[in-house]
């Protein structure tokens, strides 16, 4: 169920991507115009996250779960029945507002239940639920596409929206544990500046967020550069995307063994590295026009399946220290990560030029930053300490 709810990011944004060509020209807007679905749907869940948070720590888990994927559902329906690229953009954005809900409270449920290194063993197994997203969701949004038109999508979205609410009607159980009084709105608002403060949280917090934003800077330029400049089919795209995201699950399921070895620190600053080759390989492949399609598949596939070792280590160091306080972390997290998406997601829009060079050095640059922005600060928090939190 945890990997379900995570899971609602990756089902809504790659089961509609073999359909934005589709849209484009149904809806009569250009390339920059329909990568703006992408880029609200990346602004929602970086401001929905903030919300969720505080609600999580005050309420308890479920309710604000309620809230979220009802508002989820509406949107995408609304959605499925836009007349105008504009509509679309609006209904995209509250459908991340909605949707956002399960990815923030899944992370705080697991941060209730384990510690720093069982946290990553879990949310790495939470990755491989979530990896089936990116491999079935594009071959199923092209087959939806082929066979009912695009608007059949966002109805299956819905769908999938009830499921998961009827699932945590009847099944999920309240995580939060509480030694003292709930705290305020206010106070878990307030949360939020100290945590800016922390070293620990902000290393961790970026090198997940910015490799991340590479990711979906792929998300956003792959459809335009995959079917349009490499003349892909639409309903073959999702074979080569499902392809990259197999290299992530497997990569996911190594970290967890690899875990049983070596301390997840260790493992997030190894992979930071080798995610940050291959994305400056890839710009350089692309800048030069070397190799074709093979050569961006292959250094994408590397960049992809690195993730694997990155986001379970640097979500659980990230949200370690804070205990009661995890929904305020994991949704500051989450705004950061997705707020550094959607600047990435429009970079690949803006500087559309036809050719794969605008996805690719925006992915080479988001992957050096990560590892970069990772040395840095978390070379100084165990210089320093870890921050201005006690463990629980």
């Amino acid at each position: 169920m945890l990997g379900a709810l995570t899971a609602f990011g990756p089902m809504s944004i790659d089961m509609y991507l073999p359909s934005l060509p589709t849209i484009a020209r149904e809806l009569h807007a250009d390339t920059a115009a329909t990568q703006m679905t992408l880029s609200a749907f990346f602004v929602g869940l970086a401001v929905g996250q903030l919300l969720y948070g505080p609600l999580a720590d005050r309420f308890g888990r479920r309710s604000p779960l309620y809230a979220g994927l009802t508002l989820y559902v509406i949107a995408s329906i609304g959605a499925m029945f836009s007349t105008s690229i504009d509509v679309l953009v609006a209904c995209r954005l509250f459908q991340a507002l909605g949707g956002c809900a399960g990815m923030v409270i899944a992370r705080a449920i697991v941060r209730d239940l384990y510690d720093q290194e069982s946290s990553a063993r879990v949310l790495s197994a939470l990755m491989l639920i979530m990896g089936v997203a990116p491999i079935l969701a594009p071959l199923a949004g092209g087959w939806v596409l082929d066979a009912f038109g695009w608007r059949a999508i966002f109805l299956v979205l819905a769908l999938f929206g009830l499921a998961c609410l009827g699932a945590v009607r009847w099944k999920l159980p309240e995580t939060l544990r509480r030694e003292g009084p709930a705290p305020t709105l206010r106070s878990s608002i307030g949360t939020y500046r100290l945590l800016m403060t922390d070293r620990r949280f902000l290393g961790n917090t970026l090198a997940g967020g910015l490799a991340g934003a590479g990711m979906l800077a792929y998300i956003s330029g792959s459809p335009f550069v995959f079917i349009e400049v490499y003349g892909v089919r639409p309903d073959a795209f999702g074979y080569y995307f499902g392809a990259n995201a197999l290299g992530l699950i497997a990569a996911s399921q190594c970290n967890r063994l690899l875990l049983r070895r070596f301390p997840s620190d260790r493992i997030l600053a190894c992979a930071n590295r080798v995610n940050a080759a291959f994305g400056v390989l890839l710009a350089l492949l692309a800048w030069r026009g070397t190799g074709g399609f093979g050569g961006i598949l292959v250094p994408l596939f590397g960049y992809v399946a690195t993730l694997g070792f990155i986001f379970a280590n640097a979500a659980a160091g990230a949200m370690a220290p804070f205990g009661t306080r995890a929904g305020s972390a994991a949704a500051l997290m989450g705004a950061v990560q997705f707020g550094i998406a959607a600047f990435a997601g429009a970079a690949v829009g803006h500087w559309h030029d036809g050719t794969p060079v605008p996805m690719a050095v925006v992915i080479g640059v988001c992957g050096l930053c990560a590892a970069l922005a990772r040395g840095l600060l978390l070379g100084r928090a165990r210089s320093r300490g870890a921050g201005p939190f006690p463990a629980r």
